[in-house]
């Protein structure tokens, strides 16, 4: 158990990309502030943006020939009463998140969180759970625009989603992307890959859309190197494939160890051993 755990932690080392081995030199983080004083504000940023800018959604609903499927996120121009804000097409899902999740000191406090998203292109495939592992390209950026992270000119990488889950406390603690996790399951994978003759593939009718979450969803009080404390992400999303993970091996694909069924994988223990039930094989 214990090897398969060390090895366990030192893939998740290398998982996230944005996890730079020197946090870019940026200093330690202060001690975190009280959740709902920080998504109060991390709201109003996310509801201005959402009122100012607007998808290219006309090539969407009418792709023109040899349309690439990519997300352009734009500011709507001043005195513009036509174009459909962002605000008026997004969706949303609630997302609990307790202080704990980032040692904030003082009573415990739950904050529900918006998480939004939208679905430019559903995909035709498979849908997924926080428990699966997903095969995507991505773009990661903060309102202001700036691209932290991606590989949109590269080829689609695997993510363990479950791992996205991780509070500070936990022993597979540093992604802290939670929103990436929980957003990404609202969209479906592609219907079909067919491997070309000279060995490249072509990924038909994958879904193709895009989530913004509160910091509470992803880094809150820790500054990586592009990205500043108490930053709300976005992320544009391309979902080639899913598959289910069993990731402790024990013959029970991991959701079904979401044994309280609420979609989060970090509070089920049922041996009491500080081991979340979907990675411990010796649980009951």
């Amino acid at each position: 158990m214990m090897n398969r755990i060390i090895v366990l932690l030192v893939f998740i080392g290398v998982l996230w990309s944005c996890n730079d081995d020197d946090n870019g030199g940026v200093p330690a983080p202060e001690p975190p502030r009280p959740l709902g004083e920080v998504l109060a504000e991390d709201e109003a940023k996310i509801q201005e943006y959402l009122r100012t800018h607007y998808y290219n959604y006309a090539e969407f609903q009418n792709p023109p020939e040899n349309f690439d499927y990519k997300i352009d996120l734009m500011e709507i121009p001043e005195g513009d009463t036509e174009t459909i804000p962002l605000i008026d097409s997004i969706q949303t899902i609630d997302v609990s998140v307790p202080s704990s999740h980032y040692l904030i000191d003082g009573d415990e406090e739950t904050v529900t969180h918006k998480l939004y998203f939208l679905n430019a292109r559903p995909g035709r495939g498979d849908g997924l759970t926080v428990a699966d592992s997903a095969f995507v390209q991505y773009e990661g950026s903060l309102l202001t625009g700036e691209i932290f992270d991606g590989n949109n000119v590269s080829a689609p990488v695997w993510f363990d989603l479950a791992v996205l889950q991780a509070p500070a406390t936990s022993l597979i603690s540093g992604t802290a992307a939670r929103g990436f996790s929980e957003g990404i399951r609202n969209f479906k994978a592609a219907d079909s890959i067919v491997t070309n003759a000279d060995g490249t593939f072509e990924i038909k009718n994958f879904g193709v859309g895009f989530i913004i979450f509160p910091s509470g969803l992803g880094y809150y009080n820790v500054a990586r190197s592009t990205i500043p404390s108490y930053s709300p992400l976005l992320f544009k999303i391309d979902l080639m494939a899913v598959k289910q993970t069993d990731h402790d091996g024990d013959a029970t694909i991991s959701i079904e160890e979401d044994t309280n069924g609420d979609g989060y994988l970090f509070n089920d223990d049922a041996d009491g051993d500080g081991l979340p039930d979907y990675l411990d094989s010796d649980n009951p």
